[in-house]
């Protein structure tokens, strides 16, 4: 498998530009398959805090940056949607959200809210000793003992310490959602109808948006239901628009350092 990652080739997700330079960095192996985005790159193009790959091992290795409560020393560690980073030294929080163009991007929080994450259900399984085991979309699994409780497309949040379940939300007619891919990446509403679509093809869902627009239509697969903590945050502190014009000549001096080797 090559080292390589190309610009033109990352996902729409990721924040940064890809016409200003040939190569990024590439994010390892771990969460979110292949839409991950390297830590490196919200480090050092979405927020400012570093200004090399150099840099951000060094302040990786102070351990005081956590990702959903674990402290982080690998800066391609991948960087996904409703991840929570800590930055314990400046008591900054953030949630990783999607913007209304589909790229990441991060809301802030307070310390409360950075305890626990949010999860979309995306299967469960029956393993052996009669559990039922929960996989959310990141690629993280958890182990209930109620099956009946929980159904796909459903949310939980998940506490940081002890991987305890402190909330769950029902998907269903009624719930508050947000859509994070596709032309409606972003917008926040309440489904008004699950339109359920007979063979392999989509479900599709009708949202009634909470900013006043015209209802809008997505696919089941891009719906997430959310509380209504998430209408209440902030405005994205690091978008991927504003990261544009602070990349330069970073990501080339970081192929010289080993990023594209």
């Amino acid at each position: 498998m090559t080292k390589h990652q190309k610009r033109l080739a990352v996902p729409k997700s990721w924040p940064v530009e890809r016409k200003e330079e040939t190569y990024t960095t590439k994010a390892a192996a771990g969460p979110h398959g292949a839409a991950g985005v390297p830590l490196l790159i919200v480090l050092r193009d979405v927020l400012g805090y570093v200004d090399s790959k150099k840099e951000a091992r060094f302040a990786l290795g102070q351990d005081s940056v956590l990702v959903n409560g674990k402290a982080v020393s690998d800066e391609r560690r991948p960087i996904g949607m409703f991840d929570i980073l800590a930055f314990q030294e400046r008591e900054e929080y953030y949630r990783v959200f999607p913007d209304e163009g589909g790229r990441l991007s991060l809301t802030p929080i307070d310390a409360e809210s950075a305890d626990s994450k949010l999860g979309k259900i995306v299967g469960k399984t029956q393993v052996a000793g009669g559990a039922t085991q929960l996989a959310l979309h990141d690629g993280e699994t958890l182990l209930v003992d109620d099956a009946t409780a929980y159904d796909a497309n459903d949310s939980i949040v998940v506490a940081n310490e002890g991987d305890d379940i402190v909330a769950h939300f029902t998907y269903e007619e009624g719930a508050l959602v947000t859509a994070v891919s596709g032309s409606h990446a972003g917008r926040i509403g309440t489904v008004d109808e699950i339109q359920v679509t007979p063979g392999s093809s989509a479900n599709n869902v009708l949202i009634d948006a909470v900013d006043g627009d015209e209802r809008f239509e997505t696919v089941e697969e891009y719906v997430v239901v959310i509380d209504e903590n998430f209408t209440d945050e902030d405005t994205d502190a690091g978008s991927a628009d504003d990261a544009a014009d602070d990349e330069s000549e970073a990501d080339a001096d970081d192929v010289e350092d080993g990023d594209a080797e």
